[in-house]
């Protein structure tokens, strides 16, 4: 049951984001840092519920239930290293990276590589699979390139893009129809995305991946590149509540799922306050997103949250959880007031425009 499920604001409203403030015209410096070229109204799409987002680092969920799925099938181990799956892995091999530390973010890897920068994706791929760990290995340090080594490893095993595995293992069974890689050009747009202030120069995005580094590598990576709806997300959030399953489809069973949410879990976040409000602290799980997307569930009150932003519309800009954290805190408190209590709250919307 989704309790609660609203749109608000605009999924596209800016032609371009202002350069500097000298292109504000009469706005002062801090709102040109912000806002941009408006589109005349009748140019400008209205969000809807079934208004499809960049998720960004919530595809790392996805890529995570994928991996989980092998675990479960035994073509996978958590603790053998990741050079038996991918031995092309060469600086994971050196450094007797695993399968866990990957998906726990104790590889010591950077958080990231600039992979946009090189002239291919062949040389891309060889960047990430010779990239040592630069702090040390079994520290919690938050990287995207274990969820790409991740994607090696699985499409090494099952001999499927990531693509493919994701929708024959998840989205098709649990009838997510909204959910995909891209490019999707009825979603919310997101960045001007344009030097100074992003990595790459690539105009105004809507359809296409964000992150730079996904759209280097084709738009299908391990870490971003999945565009989905609130209500699509909805259901992935009640299939993990109820153990791995909904309606007849069955994706994990109960005791990988708990693999994944019981402390410190696996590629899900657990009990952080800093997004999770007062949701937090009973072994609420979730991840956030770049762009604005972020994703709670609670295993303890049968409850999940889902915030769909485009908050770098149309760039980039100052970190505010402050949205998520009050979001989280009004369905925690709403399920501590109860009866009748709430199952799901999922919000498709734009905050502050």
């Amino acid at each position: 049951m989704i309790a609660v499920e609203e749109a608000a604001g605009w999924a596209v409203r800016y032609a371009a984001a202002y350069e500097n403030a000298g292109g504000a015209g009469d706005r002062d410096e801090s709102a040109a840092a912000d806002f941009g070229v408006e589109l005349p109204p009748e140019q400008r799409v209205p969000m809807t519920t079934a208004t499809p987002f960049d998720l960004a680092s919530l595809t790392k969920l996805f890529t995570t239930v994928a991996a989980v799925q092998q675990l479960e099938r035994g073509a996978l181990d958590l603790d053998r290293p990741v050079a038996r799956y991918a031995p092309e892995c060469t600086a994971a091999a050196r450094h007797g990276l695993t399968v866990r530390h990957l998906l726990t973010h104790t590889s010591g890897l950077r958080p990231e590589l600039p992979l946009y920068e090189l002239p291919d994706v062949p040389a891309r791929l060889r960047a990430l699979r010779t990239e040592a760990p630069s702090g040390e290995v079994g520290a919690y340090v938050y990287s995207d390139l274990n969820m790409l080594l991740l994607q090696q490893v699985l499409e090494r095993v099952t001999g499927r893009r990531l693509d493919r595995l994701i929708r024959d293992g998840i989205t098709r069974p649990l009838g997510m129809t909204a959910t995909g890689f891209g490019p999707r050009p009825d979603a919310a747009a997101t960045e001007d995305q344009r030097r100074p202030w992003a990595k790459a120069d690539r105009g105004m995005l809507r359809g296409e991946v964000h992150d730079e580094n996904a759209w280097a590598l084709g738009g299908v990576a391990g870490h971003a590149g999945l565009f989905s709806t609130a209500r699509d997300l909805a259901v992935l959030c009640r299939t993990l509540l109820c153990g791995g399953t909904y309606g007849t489809a069955r994706i994990l069973g109960p005791r990988h799922v708990d693999l994944m949410l019981a402390p410190p879990g696996l590629g899900f976040a657990v009990d952080k306050p800093w997004f999770m409000g007062e949701l937090a602290g009973g072994g609420a799980a979730g991840h956030t997103g770049f762009t604005g997307t972020s994703l709670v569930l609670d295993p303890a009150t049968d409850t999940f949250l889902i915030l769909l932003a485009n908050t770098v519309h149309p760039r980039r800009r100052p970190l505010d959880n402050g949205p998520r954290v009050r979001a989280a805190t009004t369905l925690a408190r709403a399920v501590a007031a109860g009866p009748p209590r709430a199952q799901g709250l999922s919000d498709g919307s734009a905050p502050g425009h």
